[in-house]
């Protein structure tokens, strides 16, 4: 049976669509037609049926669903074994959400490579969205991130929290914060749910980005305020080039570790969850799929 016919299955059960499922593959309507009629040949099975409502998955289409989706996940397994560097038996690649690369990043480097000397670590800095679907897709293994999205693939544990600090070049109390020298932080949906909570008053501004690094840079060199990370917040203190606003809540943001249902229960990847689970705190148990808990403010 080839891949793409699996592929493209998957990609019609999210889209329910020929039409949508042909754009997102590049492909014309005909040709995701004839995919599916020959996935149903093979299987000697209905899939999918189509009428003036659109498109439905029929019961065996339900019942082969999570099979193909084992199916895809072992194929990329495959692939990737066969690519992985001949200095060691396995590569890990671990996503990570961009803000969290400079956090003691070496050190979490050193316990993995302790943890497992015959692994290659291949470490890749991105945004939730996209560490999601390399994890569903088998292109990452495990991920640190701030925005789990539900999928039945995937399985989240939290890790902790990190702290994010009011800093200004200006003020030292919120009431000397200017609206119009306010740079509003959009790291997270969660973060930015606490922060229109917290802070109404400095949701509606003229200038929001969304990465600590950047945000660093802009509110030194704009001469503002705005929410940067502990220890970005620490450093710019220490070389006197913000001031710590002091009254302003500590907004922080969950953390949390992503592996696909298939690896939870692998021992190279509970031994990695737990080295980061020590390095950013502690967590409560594992939740898979659509019983995933809510952080604080409602947002995931």
């Amino acid at each position: 049976m080839q891949i793409e016919l699996i592929e493209t299955f998957l990609d019609l059960c999210e889209t329910r669509s020929f039409n949508q499922t042909a754009e997102r593959l590049g492909v014309t309507q005909s040709t995701i037609s004839g995919r599916i009629k020959a996935l149903e040949k093979a299987i000697d099975r209905p899939l999918f049926i189509r009428s003036r409502a659109g498109t439905a998955l029929t019961t065996e289409g339900l019942r082969f669903e999570p099979h193909a989706r084992s199916l895809r996940h072992s194929w990329i397994t495959a692939l990737n074994a066969t690519r992985d560097s001949g200095i060691a038996g396995v590569t890990m690649r671990i996503g990570l959400q961009h803000d969290l690369v400079g956090m003691a990043i070496s050190a979490l480097i050193g316990q993995f490579r302790a943890a497992l000397p015959d692994t290659v670590f291949f470490f890749e800095a991105d945004y939730s969205a996209q560490m999601c679907a390399d994890l569903v897709t088998g292109a990452q293994d495990v991920a640190v991130l701030y925005t789990p999205k539900i999928h039945p693939d995937l399985y989240f544990q939290t890790l902790g929290e990190v702290p994010y600090l009011m800093v200004s070049t200006h003020a030292t109390r919120l009431t000397e914060v200017r609206a119009d020298s306010y740079i509003l932080a959009n790291y997270a949906p969660a973060f930015a749910q606490s922060h229109a909570a917290l802070l109404p008053d400095l949701t509606n501004v003229s200038l929001s980005i969304g990465q600590n690094a950047a945000m660093v840079d802009l509110v030194t060199s704009l001469a503002g305020s705005a929410y940067v990370l502990a220890p970005s917040a620490q450093a710019l203190i220490a070389a006197g080039q913000c001031h710590l606003v002091t009254d302003a809540p500590v907004i922080t943001q969950p953390v949390f570790a992503g592996v696909t249902l298939r690896n939870r229960h692998r021992a190279a990847y509970r031994r990695m969850v737990r080295i980061l689970d020590g390095h950013f705190g502690s967590s409560p148990p594992m939740t898979a799929g659509r019983s995933l808990r809510m952080t604080r403010g409602g947002v995931p």
